[in-house]
């Protein structure tokens, strides 16, 4: 895998497509991800990567994707995504200082949810992974709301998702 680096042209929290990602060695069938760099407030006692930071990561992916995908803007129209689960897996220590890359795509869906699939790449290769249930919320009743044709045509397309 070449070096996953800000100075090699990366822009932290830009997103990036499938061209750029497997020029990085990132394989299938991730096709999106967004870059950035460990913080000092994401290490614990220990000198790595605190857990809960991986989450934290996932979520601020999550949010660029669901712009991107054309989910949510985010705005008092938007449907509401919810988080329903997650769970992550720690593969290798991270540490201060280290660039990464967060890639993540729907793999299934359903009428009103869907699952999201993590990676979390550096030059060392992938360091974790993990996944989540989302669902859509109408904005203003709080009811589950259908995906619409579109979204799950572009989950579909852009991730190879499949209906569950």
């Amino acid at each position: 895998m070449r070096h996953i680096s800000y100075a090699a042209g990366m822009k932290y929290h830009t997103a990036t497509y499938t061209d750029d990602l497997r020029a990085m060695g990132i394989p299938p069938p991730w096709s999106y991800g967004t870059a950035d760099r460990v913080r000092f407030g994401e290490i614990d006692a220990l000198h790595h990567v605190n857990h809960t930071a991986y989450l934290r990561w996932f979520e601020t992916f999550r949010i660029s994707y669901l712009r991107d995908y054309g989910l949510s803007d985010y705005g008092p129209a938007s449907p509401r995504i919810v988080l329903k689960s997650i769970t992550a897996e720690f593969i290798k220590e991270m540490v201060f200082g280290q660039d990464y890359m967060v890639t993540g795509r729907t793999s299934s869906f359903r009428n009103t949810s869907w699952v999201m699939d993590y990676a979390v790449w550096t030059d060392q290769g992938l360091q974790a992974t993990g996944s989540s249930v989302l669902v859509q919320l109408d904005a203003a009743t709080g009811a589950k709301k259908p995906l619409s044709e579109e979204v799950t045509s572009t989950f579909i397309t852009r991730d190879g998702a499949s209906k569950a």
